[in-house]
């Protein structure tokens, strides 16, 4: 404090945390601190939002004639989007402003992680030469599964609040079963540390696999003889001193990039394109909304929007005759039964999307009044983003609206051409299906109704053929072929017929097309697979849709940890 200026000691400090009526509380020692030079730290503002204006006035009254030494501290938690900010501006003007920030990058992230800890721990445990071992690859799993983040759904379906409490009750676990007894208990630590510790947070089945491949590749007895690399070109060190090891992550650890958690290097190109997609949407949305393009364009936003708007109502189709389409079908099959609901699905979009198009049209003309629904999909229509009232009857996509569109005409068109006599196509376009879990559904039921088998003991068999969709003339007499996948994370080697590495900046090759058929269960050989999910858009997470048995003739972990998926959309 006599640096700052200004004297202090523990008796002049008020910390008050808010919440549960405490804003009283904080007033009163306001004002006393005031007089008297006091402290004030106000803990979790965000927490009594309605209070903050009052606050303000506060603080603006205090400024004048209070004690030289008064001060007062605020501290928030992080918000998730700029519409939470509830700070007032007054506040925010008149302060100095202090945030916290995660380290970024391996490097910092291992050495925070064994900061957490001293030589003294090293020393603690009677079976040092394990105890060290695991402690340094429980660091590096705990820096690698909270820097994976950054990686965005490629690194995790969710992101989760891993914290460096997680990390030293593992190690106060691990102290404890070593103790107790003179084997190392690899699967209970295993268990204790993949499924309770770090996995309580976790609330996907397929991130939960990938934590728990993390762990097995991590802690297993090959690491206490010296043969455990934890990433390339790093092994596990041998048993040092506590700053022997911070010492080793300086000397070993190799640069930056995705191969220290399992990913290959285009995991990085495509988080860059991501962030840097939305920097750019960003720009484009505070741009002004009423002045005219650059010279000889198209002219003003509303002349845009007019004429994409007639584009799009030239080029939408009819909707789909349901009592027609009903009167043409012959037996109801599971497949019929999958093209009817598809149909209706998509005269449910098409009317909503023909219906505020038409309105707008007239709102620009003058002969309606404009609402706030037909400002929100004017504003779409300029920024080329699917307008809300689509997207809630719509599947999920990560397109822009001129690429959005031009799908939604392709998938009418698949529709149109099945439904002419419902006959399968030879190949089916899988991911034009608002509901592609009912067509792979109808695989099984059609099989289950012909063998006679019980439908809750089969499964899909995925083979991958050496194909193209143009290569198909007709359906298989069984199952399906079904076309238009694609790999992320790595590339279908069609030569060898198994997952290979992707080629860099080919980050979502296409796949062959696909036979599907069912199998019972006990048909199914699980050896040389890798269980790969199926995800409609690159945002996996909830678009999730099946699992696919890929062939492989690497370790399926490594394809665990490089967080390889198929997708429907690109």
């Amino acid at each position: 404090g006599k640096k700052l200026g200004f004297t202090f000691n523990h008796r002049n400090l008020h910390n008050i945390s808010l919440g549960q009526g405490q804003e009283v509380v904080a007033e009163q020692a306001l004002d006393l601190a005031a007089k008297e030079g006091h402290w004030v730290i106000l803990q979790n503002i965000h927490l009594v939002a309605k209070w903050l204006s009052c606050l303000e006035k506060k603080l603006e009254q205090l400024s004048e004639g209070s004690h030289r030494d008064f001060r007062v501290f605020i501290s928030a938690e992080p918000v998730p989007c700029p519409e939470r900010h509830i700070i007032p501006q007054g506040i925010l003007e008149n302060s100095i402003k202090i945030t916290s920030e995660a380290p970024t990058g391996m490097h910092a992230n291992l050495h925070k992680a064994l900061d957490n800890f001293s030589q003294d721990t090293l020393e603690m445990c009677s079976q040092e030469k394990e105890f060290r071992s695991i402690l340094f690859a429980l660091c590096y799993f705990h820096a690698v599964v909270a820097e994976r983040r950054k990686f965005g759904a490629q690194g995790w379906n969710h992101p989760y609040p891993f914290s460096t409490g997680d990390l030293t009750i593992s190690v106060n676990v691990l102290y404890n079963y070593l103790e107790a007894s003179s084997k190392v208990p690899y699967d209970d630590l295993l268990y204790l540390v993949g499924e309770i510790m770090y996995g309580g947070h976790i609330t996907d089945d397929w991130d939960r696999r990938l934590c728990r491949t993390y762990l097995e590749e991590f802690i297993k007895p090959e690491m206490l003889e010296g043969e455990l690399c934890l990433a390339p070109g790093f092994p596990l060190p041998g048993s040092m001193d506590y700053n022997g090891y911070h010492q080793y992550i300086d000397d070993a650890l190799p640069p930056e990039s995705p191969y220290l958690y399992g990913l290959h290097p285009n995991a990085e190109i495509g988080f860059l394109t991501q962030h840097s997609e939305r920097l750019l949407r960003t720009v484009l949305e505070l741009q002004p909304r009423d002045s005219s393009t650059a010279q000889g364009a198209l002219g003003t936003q509303e002349e845009m929007v007019q004429a994409l708007l007639e584009e799009m109502l030239e080029k939408l189709t009819d909707e789909f005759n349901m009592a027609e389409l009903v009167a043409k079908v012959e037996e109801r099959t599971p497949y019929t039964v999958v093209a009817l609901q598809e149909c209706e699905r998509m005269n449910v979009l098409t009317a909503e999307i023909r219906r505020s198009l038409a309105e707008l049209e007239l709102g620009l003309k003058g002969e309606l009044t404009m609402t706030s629904d037909m400002e929100t999909l004017h504003n779409s229509i300029f920024l080329d983003t699917v307008p809300e009232s689509w997207v809630r009857r719509s599947y999920p996509s990560t397109a822009s609206l001129g690429s959005w569109f031009a799908d939604l005409l392709a998938r009418i068109s698949e529709l149109e051409a099945w439904t002419r006599d419902f006959s399968l196509p030879s190949t089916l376009w899988l991911g034009g299906f608002f509901n592609p879990q009912s067509m792979l559904t109808a695989v099984m039921q059609t099989a289950a109704q012909k063998n006679k088998w019980p439908l809750d003991k089969m499964t899909l068999q995925c083979d991958v053929t050496k194909k193209s969709r143009e290569d198909f003339a007709s359906a298989p007499r069984e199952g399906a072929y079904i076309h238009g996948l694609f790999m992320e994370g790595a590339r279908w080697d069609v030569q060898a017929g198994t997952i290979t590495d992707a080629r860099l900046k080919e980050l979502t090759p296409a796949m062959p097309v696909l036979f599907i058929k069912a199998v019972p269960d006990d048909k199914q050989d699980p050896r040389g697979l890798y269980l790969c999910p199926l995800y409609k858009t690159r945002q996996r997470g909830p678009t999730y849709v099946w699992t696919f048995n890929l062939k492989t003739k690497e370790n399926p972990s490594k394809w665990v940890l490089a967080g390889v998926a198929l997708l429907l959309q690109v």
